[in-house]
């Protein structure tokens, strides 16, 4: 049996930790592979060590959506091997994030906060998110913590900064991983509550769902794993971790892949 965490986030997307202290913490939590996943890029696969003590895959997570069933959607994709025709696929959305922040940046600045676009940590050195946002706040005392009264006051529920960009469709996500030569998988659908989108998905290219996730309950692990088996999909699972900048207690290894979906992804 391998144990591996097929859901990780880097500091090239939203997570804390670089790709090196990702894999040190892997090893020492007894991991034997990761899939490191950021959030709409594939960057990171150019920035592995030749050598570690386990398995390092690259992978991705698309952010989606399906506006005609107001669904979130995120679909990872792995093993891609045309990374180029991913990377035009997800840039805009890079990109829009980033203006996005900017637009939020420059109303907390209206209201005072005083926020130094030079002085926030950067996605890969070129993207700014809300958690960057949000540390930099944290650390100057201008909010009490990352996800707090202040985040959701702000953030969310009409806050001030409570709007978003405009996603890629769950299919267009899917293609593209498809088109690119990879195997794609529908992440923590009970978290997002969008199973009902499993049978297009299946029908379009599906490769498999993630089991395992600190959002699922019994139930919505019972749902998938019916699902898998109408559909013939393989099941994942990851921490889907992010270090700091993840408002849940959740550490690299406490969610880990079936294997079937590490027998298809690592071979």
């Amino acid at each position: 049996m391998i144990k591996a965490d097929m859901h990780i986030h880097s500091t090239v997307s939203d997570g804390s930790f670089t790709i090196p202290e990702l894999i040190s913490r892997a090893e020492e939590n007894g991991l034997d592979a990761i899939a490191i996943t950021d959030h709409d890029t594939l960057s990171h696969s150019e920035q592995f060590p030749e050598n570690s003590g386990i398995k390092v895959t690259a992978g991705i997570e698309i952010s989606a959506f399906d506006y005609e069933k107001n669904f979130r959607v995120h679909i990872l994709g792995y093993n891609i091997k045309d990374t180029g025709l991913i990377e035009k696929t997800v840039r805009p959305t890079l990109e829009s994030r980033h203006e996005n922040s900017l637009k939020q940046i420059a109303i907390l600045n209206q209201h005072g906060y005083e926020i130094d676009i030079n002085e926030l940590r950067k996605a890969d050195g070129k993207y700014i998110y809300k958690q960057h946002i949000m540390e930099n706040l944290v650390r100057r005392g201008k909010a009490d913590e990352m996800f707090g009264k202040f985040y959701y006051s702000t953030f969310k529920n009409g806050g001030i900064c409570a709007f978003d960009i405009r996603y890629i469709s769950p299919l267009e996500a899917l293609k593209a991983i498809k088109d690119s030569g990879g195997l794609a998988v529908l992440a923590h659908s009970g978290q997002q509550q969008n199973f009902s989108l499993i049978p297009e998905l299946a029908k379009n290219g599906l490769d498999g769902l993630e089991l395992n996730h600190h959002s699922h309950s019994p139930k919505d692990r019972e749902i998938i794993r019916q699902y898998a088996e109408k559909y013939s999909l393989f099941m994942t699972g990851g921490s889907d971790f992010h270090g700091d900048f993840e408002s849940v207690d959740v550490d690299l290894g406490d969610f880990i892949a079936e294997q079937s979906g590490v027998e298809k992804i690592f071979g």
